[in-house]
């Protein structure tokens, strides 16, 4: 690592931070709206967008600063086992073709904000759905929090913010000053900001991978050179475990862990609200459609860009935190003015999806909280305020949880919303198919796969951790280690049906579904549709 602070790669990271920051605020004025002061303006951008601004957009939001130092980071620090992500982002695509367009079509014609809308609309439960939107909520915060982490990460390779003994108000100025910016553009301009933004943060990003994939390798002498080192690094034992660092090829012990894993992450990346939010934002349904078949251009780049693990060992590189394993990459391969570029791409690629998921979480408790138990008669303008200020405090909260807890806590309890967030599976994706499952059994199904997913998590340990040390554990009655959220996820959908059967039996009340067959497939320019588009400015069709 080099003393003090990097001040060329700095220079390049400001001027980044500065461009994109002025996009933010401008964004305001993109397809502006007659009128502002509703949720569908401000938190979906007027539904307005095309393909290509809805694929940038769905990029930045899928593909963030945890995924840039993460995927690699894991690889740097077990082998293979951590190229899990690769799979089940390829997994995902045919997956959200069968129902994103589906989702589109009802939140389009009923006007659907969040997922928490539909699942109320579909089964006529608020209850159901304010266990989605409080899960949706408490598994986006960690998430934000990562972003955070990300920028930091960057910040702590370029020197910025003194060392360990620095005043922390001092030492944390610039993640500070960096959470600020992003939080003004975010409540004036909405989902606007991080849609215009995430073109450069994804041109950034491309630029940085292939440059890297070339470049480092031939200063490296080559892949086979890498993976070598690679797998030397791996033999050698670990203090903490008594075990193999890691290997080039997951043994068969872990094969289950990969696969439950690969699974189960594939099912639940688009229950997130925020990966919802940039769908609902899409024009029409056809952009829907066609993104989830290019969207795979990511999983290409997601494949090269684990490989930046194998290198960063066979660089030598020495990091007690793993998270700083391809930051410090970056500073020692590349020359200070491509450093600054690559730094810059990670931390735009932390400021999209945080704006993102801070406007779905404040979504999220304006419609379905204050909306649905607090104020039932606010108005588009009193929700759009309320969802301003939620969004702060979202971003304020997951600030607080970087600055006092350890780095390595944010990134268990993201693995825990993972586990929370799969269990609205069930009534999301399942409702959009068929209302044979009952309201009540939903909400008993829910409720075993959330308690189930966190005493199973409490009880994992890990070297430095006691609890919620990592996300899989036993698989009950198999006895393979394997995804926790994916067996809570089969337990709940075990209770639903079980359940359901029970209650149709008893006759319960099965609530009102405000939805018909033909709302699942209608488009924006079908009759009947309601929407509330606005005018747009010529060439945006």
């Amino acid at each position: 690592m080099k003393d003090g602070v990097n001040g060329v790669a700095l220079a390049v990271f400001i001027f980044f931070f500065l461009a994109v920051t002025v996009m933010g605020f401008l964004a305001s004025r993109w397809r502006r709206a007659e009128n502002e002061n509703s949720l569908d303006e401000w938190g979906l951008g007027g539904r307005s967008f095309g393909t290509w601004v809805t694929w940038f957009l769905l990029g930045g939001d899928l593909y963030t600063a945890y995924t840039f130092v993460a995927v690699p980071a894991a690889i740097y620090a077990a082998g293979a086992a951590g190229f899990f992500a690769v799979p089940y982002t390829i997994l995902v695509y045919p997956l959200i073709f069968t129902f994103l367009p589906r989702l589109w079509s009802v939140s389009h014609k009923h006007g659907y904000v969040t997922t928490s809308d539909f699942v109320r609309g579909r089964f006529g439960s608020k209850g159901l759905s304010l266990a989605v939107a409080v899960t949706g909520i408490l598994a986006t915060m960690p998430y934000i929090a990562l972003q955070l982490v990300g920028i930091q990460a960057v910040l702590d390779v370029m020197g910025v913010g003194g060392g360990e003994d620095t005043h922390w108000f001092i030492k944390d100025l610039p993640l500070l000053i960096a959470f600020g910016v992003l939080a003004a553009y975010t409540y004036s301009s909405g989902l606007r900001a991080p849609a215009l933004i995430a073109f450069v943060k994804d041109t950034l990003i491309y630029i940085v991978i292939a440059v890297a994939i070339i470049y480092i390798p031939i200063k490296l002498g080559g892949f086979d050179e890498i993976f070598a080192k690679a797998g030397e690094a791996y033999a050698q034992t670990n203090p903490a475990t008594g075990k193999p660092r890691g290997s080039l090829v997951p043994g068969d012990a872990g094969q289950w862990t990969y696969a439950t894993l690969a699974l189960g992450s594939a099912l639940a990346l688009f229950m997130y609200p925020h990966s919802i939010t940039a769908t609902l934002s899409s024009r029409s349904r056809e952009v829907i459609r066609r993104n989830t078949t290019i969207l795979p251009l990511y999983s290409l780049m997601l494949g090269l860009l684990a490989l930046l693990g194998f290198m960063a060992i066979a660089a030598g590189i020495q990091v007690k935190n793993g998270q700083l394993a391809i930051p410090q990459l970056f500073e020692t391969m590349f020359p200070d003015w491509f450093a600054g570029v690559a730094f810059a791409a990670i931390g735009i690629g932390a400021l999209v999806p945080a704006a993102i998921m801070s406007i779905a979480a404040a979504n999220l408790f304006t419609r379905n909280i204050y909306k649905d138990f607090i104020k039932k008669d606010a108005t588009p303008a009193q929700e759009t305020k309320v969802s301003k200020l939620v969004s702060l405090l979202v971003k304020v909260g997951a600030l607080a949880f970087v600055l006092t807890m350890d780095k390595t806590v944010a990134i268990n309890f993201q693995l825990l919303g993972g586990i929370w967030i799969l269990q609205t599976f069930p009534a999301l994706v399942g409702g959009l198919f068929t209302r044979w499952m009952h309201r009540w059994a939903l909400l008993a199904g829910w409720a075993v796969g959330m308690l189930y997913g966190t005493v199973a998590a409490y009880g994992v340990a890990s070297p430095t951790q006691k609890h919620f040390g990592g996300s899989s554990a036993e698989i009950p009655g198999i006895g393979e280690i394997g995804y926790i959220g994916l067996t809570a996820f089969v337990l709940n959908v075990v209770v639903t049906v079980v359940l359901t059967f029970v209650l149709k039996a008893v006759k319960a009340p099965e609530g009102v579904d405000e939805t018909s067959p033909s709302d699942y497939t209608a488009d924006a320019g079908d009759k009947g549709v309601q929407t509330e588009m606005p005018k747009l400015g010529a060439g945006t069709h």
